[in-house]
């Protein structure tokens, strides 16, 4: 009869070892059986018995650990043919190994980035959106108030920053009483290196709060996920080089109409983007 559970083998008065087979192993792991034999194909985890009647697999219950490490290494872009290396080595030298890979990783990343501007760059002109998609119009703003964080972020950081914004107005008890919004204070967009200001609409007076003045901006709205945002930019754009008597006066501004946390899809979030302009002088 055979018996459910871990395969207990005891040592006379010595603590019992626990032995797993590969499909408990597998469960407690988080790893496929198959990735398992893979391992042990290529020499990176052996199991630590196999059945000589029946040819199975059983890992000790302290392999869990060399896993586990496995699983981080790996998750660092590690190959793993290097991985039996690093796991034989002392905690100074991997310090360094993983110093390593992090520069390497930063250096990928770039590259990446470089990678998806250009693909953005490549679906602009093959969709051929054109200013029609996005009619601009001009409003008169009057002067509101904002609780805002200024930092230096690259793009993925922005939901890190609306993050922080939220717990410092919560932490001071500040209420919001409208939109949010982000303003770019940089003279260029950068994807690594952005000076933005995370701002919420705020009808109270106190620290990190300030007016803003009322002003004429040309504005288009646009719906739809963020990652598409760039059409109404150039949308924007456009129309300032179709109307040479007006000239942006200052920083943009991405005002979120129907954010994430109002929508059930990225189809129906809104975005205003708004330019603020003046004429020129004549």
């Amino acid at each position: 009869m055979l018996l459910a559970g871990p395969v207990l083998h005891q040592k006379s008065e010595r603590k019992e070892t626990i032995m797993l087979t590969i499909g408990e192993f597998s469960r407690l792991g988080h790893i496929s059986a198959r990735m398992l034999r893979h391992y042990d194909s290529i020499g990176l985890l052996h199991p630590a018995r196999i059945g000589e009647e029946n040819g199975y697999r059983y890992y000790d219950e302290r392999q869990l650990a060399v896993l586990a490490k496995i699983e981080k290494l790996k998750g660092y872009g590690f190959p793993l043919s290097c991985i039996p290396e690093l796991l034989g080595l002392p905690e100074a030298e991997l310090a360094r190994r993983l110093h390593a890979r992090r520069l390497q990783a930063h250096r990928e990343l770039t590259e990446m980035r470089r990678s998806i501007r250009r693909m953005e760059e490549d679906v602009i002109r093959m969709e051929e959106l054109t200013m029609e998609h996005y009619p601009v119009v001009l409003m008169d703003c009057p002067e509101y108030r904002v609780f805002s964080l200024r930092r230096t972020i690259d793009v993925s950081q922005t939901h890190e920053l609306f993050r922080e914004l939220k717990e410092e107005m919560k932490r001071r008890n500040i209420p919001r009483s409208g939109f949010t919004q982000q303003m770019y204070h940089g003279s260029e967009f950068s994807y690594e290196s952005m000076d933005v200001e995370a701002q919420a609409q705020v009808n109270v007076d106190g620290a990190g709060i300030r007016v803003i003045p009322a002003g004429r901006y040309a504005a288009v709205t646009h719906t739809g996920p963020y990652e598409t945002l760039k059409y109404a930019y150039d949308s924007l754009a456009g129309w300032l080089g179709s109307h040479p008597e007006y000239r942006v006066c200052g920083p943009a501004v991405e005002r979120y109409l129907r954010d994430e946390d109002s929508v059930e899809s990225a189809e129906e979030l809104e975005t205003g983007i708004l330019f603020p302009i003046e004429l020129r002088d004549s």
